[in-house]
């Protein structure tokens, strides 16, 4: 009688974890979910990755700031939007914000690999991390990137998307999106980069701090040359 009413205890005891689980989850996503459709009409002056940045660099000596300069997608030059598109997600137009044939194959690879190496990002999932998460392997992370980059691609156009990425995307040590790029590496505006600079500035993304502290290094070159030629080849919204 004693072990039914404990496994009784037990049973009700994980129902009610289940329960609040469940409105817990339900809260969250409510909560993400008015977060992203706010991105419509306001421009995030913050991101996840900025924050981290941001208290990184205050604890240096002497402590350094950010740099961050948003600018409206008109005011991006076209070679800017095509380089990135041609580096980071070709196919950017084209799909729901997920590339399923690349997570499958990173999701093979990291399996074979026994963690998480290699993530299959287009540019709606390397945003909503940027924007929300961070820079962890995990295939929680990974899961939740998911989640949001269906709520993002279902309530912003694909326009607004490239346009926040660009905006927010980390470019160096300290420096955030296209313009802060732009300046610090050419003292030119977004505007008024040529395709060779926005294919430069393209081919560091992946690694921007190692980029920033080794500007000459062969590697962004050759990557460079590379999405210059792939720039005509690619679809960007209007």
């Amino acid at each position: 009688m004693a072990r039914r009413s404990t496994k009784q205890s037990k049973i009700g005891i994980s129902r009610r974890l289940l329960k609040w689980m469940s409105i817990l989850i339900v809260v969250v996503l409510t909560v993400m979910t008015v977060r992203i459709v706010s991105l419509n009409w306001v421009n995030p002056s913050s991101t996840a990755f900025m924050d981290a940045e941001r208290d990184r660099l205050a604890e240096l000596t002497p402590p350094r700031s950010i740099t961050h300069i948003w600018v409206p997608y008109n005011r991006i030059s076209t070679a800017a939007k095509r380089a990135v598109v041609a580096a980071e997600d070709a196919a950017f137009t084209q799909h729901d914000g997920v590339d399923w044939r690349a997570v499958e194959s990173a999701i093979k690879d990291n399996l074979n690999r026994g963690k998480v190496a290699r993530g299959g990002s287009t540019i709606s999932m390397q945003l909503t991390k940027n924007l929300y998460l961070s820079a962890s392997k995990s295939f929680f992370r990974k899961g939740a990137e998911l989640v949001l980059t269906g709520i993002m691609e279902l309530t912003l156009e694909k326009r607004r998307i490239l346009e926040i990425y660009l905006n927010v995307a980390e470019w160096g040590v300290g420096v955030f999106g296209i313009e802060a790029a732009a300046r610090h590496y050419f003292g030119v505006s977004a505007a008024d980069l040529s395709e060779s600079q926005a294919a430069w500035l393209a081919s560091i993304l992946p690694a921007p701090k190692r980029a920033d502290r080794k500007r000459d290094a062969p590697w962004i070159a050759q990557k460079a040359e590379v999405i210059q030629a792939r720039m005509q080849q690619v679809v960007v919204p209007r």
